[in-house]
């Protein structure tokens, strides 16, 4: 059956057939929005923590490996202060008594920390709620968590892990009280836990640990409310004789189904080939084709009862109402569909307490305020005026009124004698460089280098591994010495002292870096006093390729060199490092922009939107990407007939200057692709949508990149078994991708947008992705990287 998207794409001719070929065809899983928790379960405010499930890990080793954690935090913390006179006052308050608040509660009475415990409903709630018999994984294997909250082979069901659980905190003496939380808000030197009886208990720390226990998810159609319509499944017998709908495509909506038909009709019988008949069957009703979030052992256990007719998948369909005996389905075509119905197990989901910590003004990933959009306007107007300075733009008589940077060569020259000399030898690395401190561009690679180094250095010490460490360096050495020292110093040093006078040194330079003043001054030395005699700058052109820079190719006159190594760049190496390592080789590794990315805009990639919405901006890079190639055949017939209108105003198009060289129109490539969107969205936006906004979006190099990348061998491999679905890896992607959708399924990652960051390895808690190739002729991989960028997996091999 072809899948209902590729059929709407169809019927919008080859460019929906190439839109799905490229971008359409993967997923587009959104993130959960979570509260922003720190490495350290620290929160913005001071005082407040947040452990367990919450820090979007759904693991219970690791929920109480986190909260016992958090303890010993505490208690290590020079500022922290045991309670002393007041005994209303505690030391540690912990909200929620699950796994990872147990833990928590049970480690402050081991450091002696006086302690209060509270708890909504009871204790281990959400394990007693789950399913009967569920099995339990405690993963990972080789994990023992710190604490006395300890995990054993037998605790391998529902029951079993509920029972151990209770044992530990009796033998502990561990009693919590029944309070339901509303808020926490700092006052002073303590914190308040503000009850929604209107008791408030008062501590010097708090740690929130009442996981995902928000509102379930609504459906928002008539009859929700309906007393047969349920949002947790207990006990599958119970509706072993009730005409029951499941609502869902989540491996808890697949193991409630499938729970539900076994206790229905009994176990697989010995014939596998037996196919019965319907009888009032378990209906599973899914919003798409697919289940992109869940386990493959789930989806082949539904699927083989679906084929014995225990379950009816009902595909692509959404719940249109519910009545008393009824439930009706609106399919995807439109078409509607009454089926007789006594009972509905509603399980899309819960949302996280998201309100509660609204009050508490903790923040929320994506969440937007007043004070931060104006944050964003602000910056946005910083970024503007940079790039406006940096490129003699719009505001320029404004900005030729002050002496920087035109006279720092003068004021480096008056500061003595020595410094004169110095200054005014143009063949000594200090005036090289003072000639090239009168150029705004200098200032603008010192700081964009420097942000690069400082964050690089942050980002290494935050992911501590030895991709993300190998990679930071490569990033930043090729900023430092092709695109900075090369262009602002080595070059002009070398030219300054002869090299490029003579023999084939000359031919090379005159070829690459064409000369600003006639060869007659430039042979007798008489340099010019505004800057360097020769294009230096074009030296960028050695790392960023065409389209992603295109004036070392757009030039009035073709410069054969560089059309030489521009193409070999674009068509030949880019395509076959994009072969064997994916666009990431250049997009991660190489590129500036992908630099700055991925160092100052480390901490930011959570941010960066996804679902299906987003994933059409993707197209932008791919129009921006035809306006180049436009714009090149534009050049060539320019090129052609020179006293064409293109051959006398392709400057107009370009850089938005008249036939005189005064900038005229914003509306040209230089001003709305390089300036605004890789340059003020694409900076501006960083801390609003992750730094990948330029690169994702609106890159036309990237946008090439990518249709190359539909024939690489690189993949994301995926160890199904290992998945818990968390979801940390689609979050952290900031080129968007729903990373989890295929690691769930055990397929390999192809979407195109893929950039090496190596995010999304590093941060999965089992160990389940690894970059690699793949033999396109078996599906199957061909060899792993060696290079490690999850420190499970380099642990484990």
């Amino acid at each position: 059956m072809i899948p209902s998207d590729r059929l709407k794409v169809n019927s919008l001719g080859w460019f929906g057939r190439y839109a799905y070929w490229l971008h359409g065809q993967w997923p587009s899983g959104s993130a959960e929005k979570l509260p922003l928790v720190n490495e350290d379960f620290t929160t913005n405010v001071a005082g407040v923590y947040i452990v367990g499930d919450l820090t979007g890990i759904p693991l219970l080793k690791f929920s109480a490996d986190s909260g016992a954690r958090v303890i010993e935090s505490i208690c290590g913390s020079t500022t922290f202060v045991r309670r002393k006179i007041d005994p209303s006052i505690y030391d540690v308050i912990v909200v929620g008594a699950g796994v990872s608040g147990c833990s928590a509660a049970l480690q402050a009475k081991k450091n002696n920390l006086t302690c209060l415990l509270l708890e909504s409903t009871e204790d281990f709630s959400t394990i007693k709620n789950f399913p009967k018999g569920k099995p339990i994984f405690t993963y990972p294997t080789h994990m023992r968590p710190v604490g006395e909250v300890q995990f054993t082979d037998r605790e391998n069901t529902k029951e079993t892990l509920f029972e151990s659980l209770r044992e530990t905190i009796a033998a502990n003496n561990l009693e919590s009280i029944k309070e339901d939380v509303s808020q926490v808000e700092r006052k002073g030197d303590r914190i308040h836990v503000v009850a929604m009886s209107g008791q408030i208990f008062q501590g010097h720390q708090v740690v929130v640990a009442i996981g995902k226990s928000g509102n379930y998810r609504r459906l928002g159609v008539e009859g929700e409310d309906h007393p047969k319509l349920v949002n947790r499944l207990h006990d599958p017998q119970d509706y072993a004789d009730h005409n029951v709908a499941v609502i869902g495509a989540g491996d808890s909506a697949l193991e409630g189904a499938i729970a539900i038909a076994n206790a229905k009709f009994g176990p697989k019988p010995n014939n596998e080939h037996t196919v019965e008949a319907y009888v009032a069957p378990v209906r599973l009703v899914t919003r798409g084709n697919a289940f992109p979030k869940a386990k493959k052992a789930n989806i082949d256990a539904l699927l083989e009862l679906e084929r014995r007719k225990k379950i009816q998948v009902i595909r692509a369909a959404t719940v249109e109402s519910i009545s008393d005996e009824s439930i009706t389905i609106r399919h995807e075509s439109g078409v509607k569909t009454v089926y007789e119905n006594d009972a509905i197990v509603c399980l899309i989901g819960r949302e996280a307490p998201l309100d509660f910590f609204r009050r508490s003004n903790i923040k929320v990933k994506g969440d937007s305020t007043p004070v931060g959009w104006l944050s964003l306007l602000t910056f946005l107007v910083l970024v503007s005026l940079l790039y406006d300075w940096k490129n003699y733009g719009f505001l320029d008589t404004a900005w030729s009124l002050t002496w920087f940077p035109d006279q720092v060569p003068s004021v480096l020259a008056g500061l003595n004698e020595w410094w004169q000399l110095q200054v005014e030898d143009r063949s000594t690395l200090l005036g090289t460089i003072a000639i090239s401190m009168k150029n705004r561009s200098f200032y603008y690679t010192v700081l964009y280098t420097s942000c690069i180094g400082f964050f690089g250095w942050r980002r290494i010490r935050r992911r501590k591994t030895a991709y993300v460490t190998l990679q930071t360096w490569s990033l930043f050495l090729i900023q430092l010495i092709p695109l900075f020292l090369l262009p602002e110093l080595l070059l002009p040093w070398l030219g300054y002292g002869g090299a490029f006078d003579s023999g084939q040194a000359k031919v090379i330079a005159d070829s690459l870096f064409p000369s600003y003043i006639p060869a007659a001054e430039l042979a007798a030395q008489e340099w010019p006093e505004w800057g360097h005699p020769r294009a230096y700058w074009h030296a960028y052109g050695f790392i960023l390729a065409w389209p992603l820079s295109v004036y070392n190719v757009f030039t009035p006159t073709p410069m054969m060199g560089w059309l030489i190594i521009g193409f070999v760049q674009t068509f030949i190496l880019i395509p076959a490092l994009i072969y064997k390592y994916g666009k990431g080789a250049y997009c991660g590794w190489i590129c500036s922009c992908g630099a700055l990315a991925e160092t100052m805009g480390d901490t930011q990639r959570q941010k960066m939107p996804h679902g299906a919405f987003s994933n059409k901006l993707n197209f932008l890079g791919q129009f921006l990407l035809v306006v180049a190639f436009v714009l090149l055949f534009a050049r060539i017939y320019g090129w052609i007939e020179p006293h064409s209108w293109v051959g006398i105003h392709f400057d107009l198009l370009l850089k938005g200057e008249n036939s005189e060289r005064q900038l005229v129109t914003a509306f040209s490539w230089k001003w709305i692709v390089d300036v605004l969107f890789g340059g003020i969205l694409g900076v501006g936006l960083y801390f609003k949508y992750s730094g990948r906004v330029w690169c994702r979006f609106a890159c036309p190099l990237a946008a090439l990149m990518n249709i190359y990348t539909r024939f690489s061998r690189f993949r994301i491999f995926a160890q199904k078994e290992k998945c818990i679905s968390c979801n940390q890896c689609t979050s952290v992607c900031h080129q968007g991708i729903d990373v989890m959708a295929f690691a769930s399924q055990g397929k390999p990652m192809e979407d195109p947008q893929c950039v090496r960051c190596s995010a999304c390895v590093q941060v999965c808690p089992t160990g389940v992705l690894a970059f690699g190739e793949i033999d396109k002729s078996l599906g199957k991989p061909l060899r792993y990287d060696k290079l490690q960028a999850n420190l499970i997996r380099a642990v484990e091999l």
